[in-house]
């Protein structure tokens, strides 16, 4: 994959680590259930960011809709989410579209100005031809030839400089349609792949057949410790590490992804039998052990890295729910024997 920009998303707007999410959801999940909301993506997003406090406007709204309502209508919440949640992917997405109108129509614009210029050179040579049977001086024709020729000069260069904005428009316009596509698809802390993109590979990889396809789940050790002891920003640093690392050491067929705080995923596909894959997963844990991490403002070395790993190899009655289940057991085996190992 080839390593995008860095760019600011939704996902930008959630900095907490897992206890600090774990903790604004069990306020969260009890208004749900005082409300009768029901339970999805949408509706935890617009709870959990009202427990945090931060959308003022947010909260207003929906402490309105639920006294005025009566309840939570699907299209009120669906409206609040994408004001308040994905607001600037949806105002960049309007900009982009937008823009390819204007330049659209700037194009047909200028073409039909290039068309009637031409046309007229046309009318302008036919008459100069009419003009040759008849007997008048041949200098007043080369003038008017001169002139017509001119201005269609002068208009194939203004046509030629509005061809040059346009490609640089459109060069514009490319980049920033794929700032909205990676943010979309990918987590902007680590550059890795986002959680939602991550579920969408893995049910495309498992539609193919299961076979030779595997889950690999880590999760970094004590990384509550590194963000107690350095702060949330060195925390942030080990996170980008760990995702650039796992970007570096992919193989061919394989995806890495954040499947939410310190926990990852890497998606394996036609891999040769589960040996490989705990062969794989044992090479990125001797990788992450071996990080070196210095504090910026004291130059002080991090204590060493380390993570667990729980392995799944996919199976014929897998789903995508069941092979994480079994990726998530092993790693919660791995966890509960000591860490820093593969199972």
């Amino acid at each position: 994959m080839r390593e995008p920009e860095r760019h600011a998303t939704a996902l930008a707007l959630y900095p907490e680590d897992t206890q600090e999410a774990a903790a604004l959801l069990k306020q969260a999940v009890p208004l749900m259930m005082r409300h009768s909301i029901p339970t999805n993506p949408v509706h935890y997003a617009l709870w959990y960011t009202y427990c945090r406090g931060q959308e003022p406007e947010l909260n207003h709204q929906l402490d309105r809709l639920v006294l005025e309502e009566g309840g939570f209508p699907a299209e009120s919440a669906t409206k609040l989410f994408r004001d308040f949640i994905i607001r600037d992917e949806l105002e960049e997405a309007r900009a982009g579209q937008q823009q390819a109108i204007d330049l659209v129509d700037d194009m047909e614009r200028d073409v039909s100005h290039s068309v009637k210029v031409n046309l007229n050179f046309q009318a302008s040579l036919e008459h100069c031809i009419e003009m040759l049977d008849e007997p008048i001086a041949l200098p007043s024709i080369l003038s008017e030839l001169q002139q017509s020729t001119q201005l269609i000069q002068d208009q194939q260069a203004l046509f030629l400089g509005q061809l040059r904005a346009a490609q640089n428009e459109i060069t514009s316009l490319r980049a920033k349609l794929e700032r909205v596509q990676l943010a979309a698809t990918v987590d902007s802390l680590t550059q890795v792949f986002n959680r939602n993109t991550f579920t969408r590979l893995l049910e495309q990889a498992l539609s193919k057949g299961p076979d030779g396809v595997a889950l690999v789940m880590l999760d970094i050790d004590h990384f509550k410790q590194f963000n107690d002891q350095y702060g949330h920003p060195l925390g942030d640093r080990v996170l980008q590490h760990v995702g650039q690392l796992l970007r570096n050491a992919l193989p061919p067929h394989g995806v890495a992804a954040r499947y939410g705080g310190e926990e990852f995923c890497v998606i394996l596909q036609r891999c040769a039998d589960i040996d490989s894959v705990y062969a794989f997963a044992e090479q990125l844990r001797l990788k992450i052990r071996t990080l070196r991490i210095k504090t910026r403002s004291t130059d002080e070395l991090l204590d060493t890295v380390t993570a667990s790993f729980g392995v799944a190899f996919a199976e014929s009655d897998d789903s995508v729910e069941s092979l994480i289940t079994r990726a998530d057991d092993a790693l919660y085996r791995a966890k509960r024997n000591g860490r820093n190992q593969v199972q």
